[in-house]
């Protein structure tokens, strides 16, 4: 046990003893280390201003992600390596190709979210060079600009790709020298205060469970998406806080699951939901911005016990379970079973979520919908997932679950009714549309009014007719990794 949080910061190695479990990492960079080219816009990790690179080791070797250093606390920054805006430049110690083909083609105006940009699109740089324009706008997601428009930075990212360089790039050519730096951080629990608060980061999970038994009301903190809000914008005290997303990062496939450590990323999870469940890569493409989806784990959406979060609905329709650990003791849960009510998980005092287990599906048809005022990273209005099994023109099985509809993450009992047994045909999913008004009463919020949620609910099944019964129908934009 160590009272000492150390990372790098592009060539620099800090050890910081005095951290609390509230300190964010853009505050430490702009405060105490005067690097002010990373910027503070929405403090929600929103806009992408504040996006800065991430490095950390995993069993494939060190990864560098885009992440918002708004939300994103210093405490879980320990046996990482944070890459600022100031550390990019080219081999001749000028322009970095991203930050040149910026300015050949007029990428930028006002400049305030400039930084930002370039530092998603280093991050696409390094690690896709051949990106096209599909990538590129996926990668900007979380990047928002109000006075260039994206058609230039879109054509900076194609031109710095064709440029090439990668080889010669600073993090390329240090990267073995930083992860040996990083691999001589890790191994023990590191316990951190300031001003009576409490940051405490386990070695591993069963640390992580030791951890939770002696104190079970910790604020656990995976990848602070929404916990980061609760102190930026709420100003909450989460002391003491429990820091988790360096763990539970095991991924299996084996008879038919899909296995995932509850500290899997979104995206971390996406190249197995684009091949084990393509119809639901663009639904899991529009959770947040690039750098949500870099930090937010899928266990932690689920812990969350939010109505509107992402994943439940969809995982709820696979027939997703989750495994609770308390201590040494663990037990298996339906995922449909876990939420209780508003803001109640059936989740012991020290209990956390420690795997999340998801059937693939076979033979099925499958869809996941999200409704949101903007397209990308954007919060739900309302989700939907469906999983059907057809046989001989018949609907033997109905799987429907839907988010913002209720006070928790909910299946569709009326409808699936209504589905079940008949035939695969649009007069079945009428009546599905009709059944759905039964299964929820929503609520009015500034995402949207009762009315509209339940006329999205119906109008969701007659668009999963359309999509099944005529796939050439441009009802539906279509990701595919590697495109």
């Amino acid at each position: 046990m160590t009272p000492e949080l150390r990372f790098l910061l592009n060539d620099q190695e800090l050890s910081l003893s005095e951290v609390g479990p509230s300190d964010t990492l853009l505050d430490h960079l702009r405060i105490a280390r005067r690097l002010t080219g990373t910027k503070e816009g929405c403090a929600e990790g929103d806009c992408g201003a504040c996006t800065v690179l991430l490095g950390r080791l995993t069993d494939t070797g060190l990864v560098y992600e885009p992440i918002n250093a708004c939300i994103r606390f210093l405490a879980s920054c320990h046996g990482c390596h944070v890459v600022t805006v100031e550390h990019l430049r080219g081999p001749d110690g000028g322009l970095h190709p991203i930050q040149a083909a910026m300015v050949d083609h007029h990428g930028s105006q006002c400049g305030f979210c400039t930084p930002g940009i370039v530092m998603s699109l280093y991050g696409l740089w390094m690690t896709n060079p051949d990106a096209g324009v599909t990538q590129i706008e996926e990668a900007l997601q979380g990047n928002l600009c109000r006075c260039t428009g994206y058609e230039p930075i879109i054509k900076a990212a194609l031109a710095a790709g064709r440029a090439g360089g990668q080889a010669q790039d600073a993090l390329a050519a240090e990267r073995d020298a930083v992860a040996a730096r990083l691999r001589a951080m890790q191994g023990e629990r590191i316990e951190l205060s300031k001003g009576g608060e409490r940051a405490i980061i386990p070695a591993d999970t069963d640390d992580l469970a030791a951890v939770l038994d002696a104190n079970p009301k910790a604020t656990i903190v995976a990848g602070a998406t929404d916990v980061g809000l609760w102190v930026t914008k709420f100003m909450r005290d989460i002391s003491p806080a429990v820091f988790i997303g360096h763990l539970m990062k095991d991924i299996e496939v084996a008879e038919g699951e899909i296995r995932l450590g509850a500290g899997v990323t979104y995206s971390e999870a996406a190249p197995l939901i684009a091949e084990h469940i393509p119809a639901a890569l663009d639904y899991w493409l529009r959770i947040g911005g690039w750098q949500v989806r870099n930090m937010g784990t899928v266990g932690a959406n689920i812990a969350n016990g939010s109505p509107i979060g992402d994943t439940p609905p969809l995982l709820i329709a696979l027939g997703a379970r989750i495994v609770l650990r308390k201590g040494g003791t663990r037990r298996e849960v339906a995922l449909q079973d876990f939420f209780i009510d508003y803001g109640k998980q059936d989740r012991a005092p020290g209990e956390f979520v420690e795997r999340v287990i998801i059937p693939i599906p076979q033979h099925a048809r499958i869809a996941a919908y999200k409704i949101s005022k903007r397209r990308d990273s954007d919060i739900t209005a309302v989700a939907a997932g469906i999983c059907l099994t057809v046989e001989d023109g018949t609907i033997t099985a109905a799987r429907v679950a839907f988010g913002g509809m209720a006070a928790t993450p909910k299946r569709a009992a009326g409808a699936e009714a209504a589905l079940t047994g008949q035939p695969f045909a649009a007069e079945t999913f009428e009546a599905a549309a009709r059944a759905v008004a039964d299964d929820f009463t929503p609520l009015s919020d500034w995402r949207a009014s009762a009315d509209y949620r339940s006329a999205v609910a119906a109008n969701l099944f007659r668009r999963f007719w359309l999509e099944q019964s005529e796939p050439g129908l441009p009802v539906r934009l279509k990701y595919a990794v590697g495109e």
